[in-house]
């Protein structure tokens, strides 16, 4: 830990008062986490706090705290920027395409293009909200039992449940700090990586179908149409990478999504130890870490896969 940038962190956090707070498209459970939990800490320590996602929050996530203050558009007037668990700027949507860059960038993914003022990137914690979680305190900041449960929310979800190949102590002492405020980790644990509504479990059966294999990859594929059957609301593959990451014998899992604007989500998990994802997804203007990655790419559906296939293939020496 850095106790210089923790100590210009802590003095800009307390000379401002409307503090602007966002994260990436299509937000998991860490960009949501993240959010939810330094603003409300900031609202605790009575600052003014926008929260805003340009994809809103997922229904399977509204169940946190304070998520229905999370707007889809900022408003002007703030005089604080920061940004969280995003590593490349332009991921934060297209609301946020004429403001200027942020004050402040808080992300633990390897790839991050450190694009602000200040840039507290820390590759090896699990999740930015691990990072929150040893930060917050050392800039005059409680962490409620409202701000746990997200700051749990995010260190569970992108873990996968404390079983990803980063994991480390740190973690699960994080982890248990967290639950000393009182907080339920079975029921955070089951909302956030067990449960499924009905359309998403009819939306990973057309995904499952229509799986391949060739040259130590497994990949799926979902379409516009498999998610308007299925009846699934959500942009994104309903964790179904997480798996197509449990196939056996492959060195790489994958997921194509295709989205409504002529682009199409891309998700990359290494399967063996040693095999780095991140740079292919770095490769197509995406990011993340050497065990999970992702992208979106510009294309159709049909042009893309067979690119991106190849490409990982090459890039990967598979």
């Amino acid at each position: 830990m850095d106790s210089t940038l923790d100590a210009v962190i802590k003095k800009k956090l307390g000379k401002a008062s409307n503090i602007l707070l966002v994260s990436h498209v299509r937000p998991d459970g860490d960009a949501i986490g993240s959010v939810l939990a330094l603003g409300t800490a900031l609202q605790q320590a009575g600052k003014t706090v926008q929260m805003v996602l340009a994809d809103g929050v997922p229904a399977s996530f509204r169940h946190l705290p304070n998520s229905n203050l999370i707007k889809k558009q900022p408003e002007d007037g703030f005089d604080l920027f920061i940004t969280l668990d995003c590593a490349d700027y332009k991921r934060t949507g297209k609301p946020f395409e004429s403001l200027r860059m942020p004050d402040i960038n808080i992300d633990h993914h390897i790839t991050n293009e450190k694009y602000a003022e200040i840039n507290l990137v820390e590759a090896d914690s699990v999740a930015t909200c691990a990072m929150l979680t040893d930060h917050l305190p050392y800039w005059g900041l409680t962490i409620s039992p409202e701000a746990a449960a997200s700051l749990l929310t995010g260190i569970v979800t992108d873990t996968l449940g404390f079983r990803t190949s980063n994991m480390n102590p740190d973690a699960l002492r994080q982890a248990a700090v967290l639950m000393e405020t009182g907080i339920d980790l079975p029921d955070l644990y089951a909302r956030a990586l067990t449960r499924r509504s009905y359309p998403s479990a009819r939306y990973w059966g057309a995904g499952l179908s229509n799986l391949k294999t060739e040259n130590n990859i497994v990949w799926g594929t979902l379409t516009l149409a498999d998610r308007k059957q299925a009846g699934y609301g959500g942009n994104d593959d309903a964790d179904l990478i997480n798996i197509i990451s449990s196939i056996d014998n492959h060195a790489v899992g994958m997921i194509f999504v295709e989205q409504q604007d002529q682009h199409v989500k891309i998700s990359w998990r290494a399967l063996q130890p040693g095999v780095d994802v991140s740079k292919v997804a770095k490769h197509f203007g995406g990011g993340g870490h050497q065990a999970a990655a992702g992208a979106d790419i510009p294309g159709s559906l049909a042009e893309i896969q067979p690119l991106v296939l190849r490409t990982t293939r090459e890039m990967l020496e598979l």
